[in-house]
This record gives C-alpha cells, structure tokens and sequence, in this order.
C-alpha cells in the first residue's frame, strides 16, 4: 500500500530499514512445541489428520441409507464410525469426504440391509457403548479393527469385499470386543 499523498517523500533519503542480501544461519526445528519428525505414534493416539469434524456434517448423507439391527444404537453406530471413517481420511493425510464415511459404514455392514447375523452379532459387541465420550477405548476398538491396508482401497473396492466376506475387512483378535 503507497503512502498517502499528504506525506513527504525524500526521493534523496535512504530507506528506514534495509534487509540484508541473505540470512546468516538456516532454520531448524528446535522449539520445544515442535514435531520434527511427523505425528507421534503409539497405543491410542489414533490417527490425526485434518478437520475431522467435518465427518459429522457428512452424516446427513447417509439417512436412510444406514441399517440398524435391533439391539444397536444409533448414537453408537456414529461414533464407531466417525472413528474409522477419521482414521481412513488420516492416512491419507486430509480431511474426511463422504467416501470415507461409505467405507466405515460398509466394512461394518451397516449399508446392507440384511447382514450376516454373525456381523450383527460382532457388531452389537464392539460398538456398545461408543458414544459415551468416556469410552475412547471401544471406539479405538472399532477402528482398530480395520487394517490400515483395507482403508486405503478404493470404496468400491471395499463394497465388493464386503459383499463377498465381510471377514476379510476385519482384524479381529480371539477376544474382540470389550
């Protein structure tokens, strides 16, 4: 922005600050707040990514398309879901679009009108209780169960999956659940 026209000019006088030509050292992480070396990894951390509240306004698209067996909750279907679908869109390093809600929901089977009782059965265990915000462990239960490997197919890939064994989305150790 130019100066006003009211102001004096001194074509003549020297600038009042001169940059030097160059920095003398370079820069480097060395705050104490700083992340050198990417996001930390460990037990619970889950997998960060950018905005991924924004899963929640995706929701919308979804109703009537997701089906509950008796037993389910809907509030607890959402928070099991938002976590795999948050950790699907954090490995990709952005923030969630609709794709990665229609991969939570499917490898879960929520998108299938009449599933595999023994899915239902698994499902009824794992997401119990996932809305509660002191359950952080069942909700990371529900998204660790989905292999890393199966969340970066493509989502059609993972509804032919699906269709075809439901299991082979699914890490499940002897004692799933909680």
């Amino acid at each position: 922005m130019s100066a006003p026209s009211y102001v004096p000019t001194d074509v003549l006088s020297p600038p009042s600050y001169d940059s030097p030509p160059r920095r003398g050292d370079s820069w480097f992480a060395a705050r104490p707040g700083e992340i050198a070396e990417g996001q930390p990894v460990d037990e619970r951390l889950g997998t960060p990514g950018p905005d991924q509240g924004y899963a929640y306004r995706l929701l919308g698209q979804f109703a009537g398309r997701v089906f509950l067996a008796e037993g389910e909750h809907h509030d607890d279907v959402v928070a099991g879901v938002i976590a795999v679908a948050t950790k699907r869109s954090g490995l990709f390093g952005r923030a969630p679009v609709v794709f990665d809600l229609t991969v939570a929901f499917a490898v879960w089977g929520f998108l299938d009108e009449s599933p595999d009782p023994e899915l239902v059965t698994l499902r009824r265990t794992m997401f119990e209780g996932c809305r509660s915000p002191h359950h952080y462990a069942h909700r990371r239960a529900v998204a660790d169960a989905v292999p890393a490997d199966a969340l970066r197919r493509p989502h059609g890939e993972v509804l032919a999956a699906h269709g075809a064994d439901w299991r082979s989305l699914l890490e499940l150790s002897a004692g799933h659940g909680h």
